[in-house]
C-alpha cells in the first residue's frame, strides 16, 4: 500500500517512520531544513518504544511529483489543514482514504469540504513526540496510537484492512464503535491541557498536582464534556474523571505541542482548541469561562507570533 505523510513532524514523522521501517511504500511531505535531511540524511527517530534510523526515505515538498496514493494520513497543525487540503488534491485517486490525526474535532469537515466527503474519514493518534532536528523526531512519551473510523458508524473493509496494516507495523490502532465519541475523548484532554500548559508555562507533572492549577484544569474538561452534550455528541458521564486518571499516568515532563509552539513564539493550535471550544459553545448556548479566560489570555502572543510570520488564522 502507498501512503502519503502530509506533515512530517513529530506524528507524520514517527507514524510514517513505523510504516517505513515495516515495508510499506511512504513519501513523507515535507519542507524547509527538515525537508533537506530526510532527503539527504534519512530519517532519526528516538523513542521510548525504541528508536530506529531510516538512511534512505521519499521526501518532497510537492504533492504533484507524488500522485495519487492509496492512504493520507494528514498530521499537520490543525490550522493548517484548510490549506494542507487543497494542496494535498494531486494525491488523490479513485479509492484514497484520507485520514485526519490532528488535534481538534473539525478537521474531516474541513477535509470534506475540499476533498469530497467519501474520501475522509474520522482519526486521531495519541503521542507526545516534536522535530528534536532535522531529520530527528523525538518521541517523549504516551503510548502511540491511532484510531480511525467511518464518519457515519459504518464498518468498512477500508479502515479495517488500514488497522492491520498499521497493527503490523508495530503501531497500536482500533476502530471505535463511534469515531466522533473517540474525537471529542481526545479533545477533552489536549484542548484543556495544552490551554493550561501554555498559561502556566510548566510541564504537565507540575500542573496536575498543584490543587488552583488542576482544579483549573478540571473545570476547562467538564466545560467542554457539557459542550459535547450540547452538540449531541455520547459521551460517558465520567469522562473527566477517566480522562483526569490518564493525564496523571503521564510522564510528568511531557509538554503538549500547542504549549511548546507558544513558549518557542510560534503560531500554535489555539484557535482549533481553546478558541473552538468558545466558537462552539457561543453557538450551542454551552458556557465556557474557563475556556474563554484561557483562550483570552493566549490570544495576543498567539497574534503577535502570527503577525511575526505573516500566518493568517
Amino acid at each position: 500500500m502507498r501512503f502519503g505523510i502530509f506533515g512530517a513532524g513529530g506524528v507524520g514523522g514517527y507514524f510514517g517512520g513505523r510504516l517505513a521501517l515495516s515495508g510499506e511504500d511512504v513519501v513523507f511531505i515535507a519542507r524547509g531544513a527538515h525537508l533537506e535531511a530526510l532527503q539527504n540524511k534519512g530519517l532519526i527517530v528516538n523513542s521510548i518504544k525504541g528508536g530506529f534510523q531510516l538512511e534512505s526515505i521519499q521526501a518532497t515538498d510537492d504533492p504533484e511529483l507524488v500522485g495519487a496514493v492509496d492512504v493520507i494520513l494528514v498530521s499537520v497543525k490543525a490550522w493548517q489543514v484548510p490549506e494542507a487540503a487543497y494542496a494535498m488534491r494531486p494525491m488523490i485517486g479513485e479509492d484514497t482514504l484520507v485520514v485526519p490525526l490532528c488535534n481538534g474535532v473539525e478537521a474531516p469537515s474541513q477535509l470534506s469540504a475540499v476533498l469530497g466527503e467519501k474520501y475522509v474519514v474520522g482519526g486521531l493518534c495519541r503521542i507526545s513526540a516534536y522535530i528534536q532536528d532535522p531529520g530527528h523526531i523525538q518521541h517523549v512519551g504516551v503510548e502511540p496510537y491511532i484510531a480511525l473510523g467511518e464518519l457515519d458508524g459504518e464498518q468498512s473493509l477500508r479502515c479495517n484492512n488500514l488497522r492491520d496494516i498499521l497493527l503490523g507495523a508495530g503501531v497500536s490502532a482500533a476502530i471505535p464503535d463511534d469515531i466522533e465519541e473517540a474525537m471529542w475523548k481526545k479533545f477533552i484532554f489536549i484542548a484543556a491541557i495544552s490551554g493550561m500548559g501554555a498559561v502556566t508555562r510548566v510541564p504537565i507533572g507540575t500542573l496536575r498536582t498543584i490543587p488552583e492549577t488542576r482544579g483549573m484544569l478540571i473545570a476547562a474538561m467538564e466545560e467542554i464534556y457539557v459542550l459535547s452534550q450540547a452538540r449531541g455528541v455520547h459521551m460517558a458521564d465520567d469522562i473527566v474523571e477517566r480522562t483526569l486518571v490518564f493525564i496523571d499516568e503521564i510522564s510528568p515532563d511531557v509538554i503538549p505541542s500547542m504549549q511548546r509552539d507558544m513558549m518557542q513564539g510560534r503560531p500554535s493550535e489555539l484557535e482549533s482548541q481553546n478558541g473552538a471550544v468558545v466558537r462552539m459553545g457561543r453557538e450551542s448556548g454551552a458556557p465556557t469561562l474557563v475556556n474563554k479566560f484561557i483562550y483570552s489570555c493566549l490570544l495576543p502572543q498567539e497574534n503577535a507570533a502570527r503577525q511575526k510570520l505573516g500566518v493568517a488564522h
